[in-house]
């Protein structure tokens, strides 16, 4: 039986700090807002935003909900942004994505700010993940990953790592994350040739392919380290599934993260922190322009 990495400890850890962070801007007359903008009813969205919510209320940020529906306009959405974009009091800005596919995303995200870009949308804060190179925010999700691996003690140091996706928005940043911190990086995807030979031989597994139960009993073996990103909803069974078949995985793999309860919990924590840290940065900010 695998060793179950909840994210639960990992958030109450990154969460308690965040706490007194948060006080301290309060004490100075400040406080840390996130901006949500969702984009139709996901269930993936919608269970992102309710634990997303109920991190903010524990760390003391404040969240206003920009709420469009599935049809909105691009222009509607592009006004959306401007808005949270012209508002000095709130801090950062969290856009659900994938949008709908009459939205053309590559427009929305050059329109935020990336100074309030929370979740690593715009061009600025992917630069800064993939290359090391100026200020701005990593994935939520990806730092997460990360965040998990370290909590439990799991060594990247020249580690065997297989990355199952290559979106801009987990895969490739976490891939670069890793390779940051010395692991041997390999990145599949739909077209990766014995995919679960690949994933076998590694130490840890990263499964960010977006597709319920990508990965089974054929994809594993007894040492392994599984991280399961995904979050997709199980229509016949009810309930949220990750990208792993988790329980035909966790009798074999050494330590595997649950879904719902291991990335998603820790991904919250992390998008506070990122609000918190903006919130900070506006206060120097301010306090620069004032000498």
């Amino acid at each position: 039986m695998a060793a179950l990495l909840k994210g639960a400890p990992v958030a109450k850890a990154i969460t308690a700090e965040l706490v007194e962070r948060a006080r301290k801007l309060e004490s100075l007359g400040v406080v840390p807002t996130l901006a949500i903008v969702r984009v139709g009813e996901r269930e993936d969205d919608l269970s992102y935003e309710r634990g997303a919510l109920k991190r903010c209320e524990k760390v003391g940020i404040s969240c206003r909900r920009y709420l469009l529906p599935a049809d909105v306009s691009q222009e509607e959405l592009l006004r959306v942004v401007a808005e949270v974009n012209e508002d000095p009091s709130i801090h950062g800005c969290l856009i659900f994505r994938p949008l709908p596919a009459h939205l053309k995303e590559d427009m929305v995200a050059a329109a935020l700010l990336p100074k309030k870009d929370v979740d690593s949308m715009t061009s600025a804060s992917l630069l800064s993940t993939l290359s090391g190179l100026g200020a701005g925010y990593a994935p939520c999700t990806a730092e997460a990953v990360l965040a998990i691996l370290d909590h439990y003690g799991i060594d990247l140091d020249g580690a065997n790592v297989v990355v199952v996706g290559r979106s801009l928005v987990i895969g490739k940043p976490v891939a670069s994350m890793l390779l940051a911190r010395n692991a041997t990086v390999t990145t599949c995807h739909t077209h990766t040739r014995d995919l679960a030979d690949v994933c076998r031989r590694a130490d840890v597994v990263v499964a960010a392919a977006g597709h319920a139960r990508t990965l089974g009993a054929d994809a594993v073996r007894p040492g392994q380290t599984i991280i399961d990103v995904g979050i997709n909803w199980d229509a016949q069974a009810k309930k949220l599934v990750g990208d792993v078949d988790f329980e035909a995985v966790e009798p074999l793999v050494d330590a595997v993260t649950p879904v719902p309860g291991g990335v998603g919990a820790v991904t919250t924590a992390i998008l506070a922190r990122h609000v918190i840290c903006a919130a900070e940065e506006a206060c120097e900010h301010v306090a620069r322009t004032m000498q």
